[in-house]
């Protein structure tokens, strides 16, 4: 899904996720590399075509917003890697994941291991 996109085309849907709606004043003062407001709204009309962005009117002009949610967005690229890396198989990203526990809190494995506890119930 996201993957698809061009590099500054993920770099502006990744910060109106992490912003919420934005205008194009909003993305240019906010995009790490300075771009006219004419290059940023080129790239949100693609993103809009594409399906990526949602754009609505308001006092301040044009808003814009993410039109796939976030959790898609999120499944969608961790697909992505454990097809690109793990041969399609979760359990080896998982087991990859695992591999960093020294990295993992205590409350993170707790919530693994209640993940994997509900996964077990719903194949029932």
């Amino acid at each position: 899904m996201l993957n698809q996109l061009a590099p500054r085309e993920r770099q502006i849907v990744d910060m109106l996720y992490a912003r919420g709606v934005s205008t194009v004043g909003d993305l240019c003062e906010a995009l790490p590399v300075e771009l006219s407001a004419s290059a940023v709204r080129a790239m949100l009309a693609r993103l809009e075509a594409k399906g990526f962005v949602s754009r609505n009117a308001s006092e301040r002009g044009f808003i814009y917003a993410p039109s796939v949610s976030e959790d898609a967005a999120r499944k969608s690229a961790l697909s992505q890697v454990v097809s690109t890396f793990f041969n399609g198989s979760p359990a080896s990203a998982a087991t990859a994941l695992l591999g960093m526990s020294t990295k993992l809190s205590e409350n993170e494995l707790a919530d693994l291991e209640q993940l994997i506890a509900n996964a077990r119930k719903e194949k029932r």
